[in-house]
């Protein structure tokens, strides 16, 4: 998927890459032919490749537990969004992570070393992350809440740009996590990684889920479960929640514990079990 810059997807940019003909061709040519099983994360080229060929295939996504019938789900049906996790990317089976173990085949999230083993403090900044706005509305936005230092991550500058309280730094993996370690709360978009992460390194949290993308709002639904703050969209006229937010100093509390190990023996049984039907 393509993002836009108003809070939701660009339907348009993602269709022309897909006509492209790169995936099509991509699915054809991939010898997953010579492979007993294919383990995959939502791609959906593998995972096509693999259910053309009658090759075995075991999903191992967040999207395979936002699925379950146990994970929370948005109070507006979307049908299509729906259709779209569901056939993305086909499987015969599969492992699910969520923000909480909704049931017995969903694991919590795999919460990766670099951020296991940071040290966490308050530095009195607020760390964002919100690609499918652009530049000049979260600058409007954030303008308006004056009382906090914002630290802002957009693949649209090229260097640290400063502007009275709020600060945009190029996006970069490294300096993004430890923003997040060093700050007071977390301000992104509703996916799964930076979520789960901001959870796991015990700072506040606010999502503004994508206008438009099913998952993002199902993973609103189960944050919003949880007491994680939500912000609909994005714009000036949020300020005042957004700075309710910031005066709120309770965070959520999560046990996100290496399941590893756990989440490889589950992958692997269901393996065994799609191979021997």
């Amino acid at each position: 998927f393509v993002f836009g810059r108003s809070g939701g997807i660009d339907h348009r940019a993602t269709w022309r890459s897909a006509i492209k003909g790169r995936f099509f061709r991509e699915v054809r040519e991939l010898p997953v032919q010579e492979y007993d099983v294919v383990i995959n994360d939502f791609e959906p080229v593998s995972a096509w490749a693999a259910y053309l060929r009658g090759v075995p295939c075991i999903g191992s996504s967040h999207q395979a537990a936002v699925l379950k019938p146990d994970a929370p789900r948005p109070s507006t049906r979307d049908p299509f969004g729906v259709a779209v996790l569901r056939h993305y990317a086909p499987v015969d089976a599969s492992v699910g992570f969520h923000f909480h173990p909704y049931d017995a085949d969903t694991f919590t999230p795999v919460v990766r070393r670099q951020i296991r083993g940071m040290t966490t403090r308050d530095e009195g900044h607020y760390t964002v992350y919100l690609p499918a706005y652009d530049d000049a509305r979260i600058l409007a936005t954030l303008s308006r809440c004056p009382q906090v230092r914002w630290e802002v991550f957009s693949k649209h500058v090229p260097a640290p740009v400063r502007k009275d309280h709020v600060t945009f730094h190029p996006l970069d993996g490294p300096s993004f996590a430890k923003s997040m370690a060093s700050s007071t709360g977390v301000l992104c978009g509703a996916g799964f990684e930076t979520p789960a992460e901001a959870l796991f390194l015990g700072k506040k949290l606010m999502v503004v889920p994508m206008t438009g993308q099913y998952e993002q709002q199902c993973n609103a639904a189960a944050l919003s479960y949880m007491g994680v703050h939500i912000l609909d969209r994005l714009g000036p006229e949020r300020s005042e929640q957004i700075g309710a937010w910031i005066g709120d100093q309770a965070g959520v509390q999560v046990d996100y514990p290496d399941q590893t190990q756990m989440i490889v023996d589950a992958v692997l049984e269901r393996s065994r079990a799609v191979q021997a039907r």
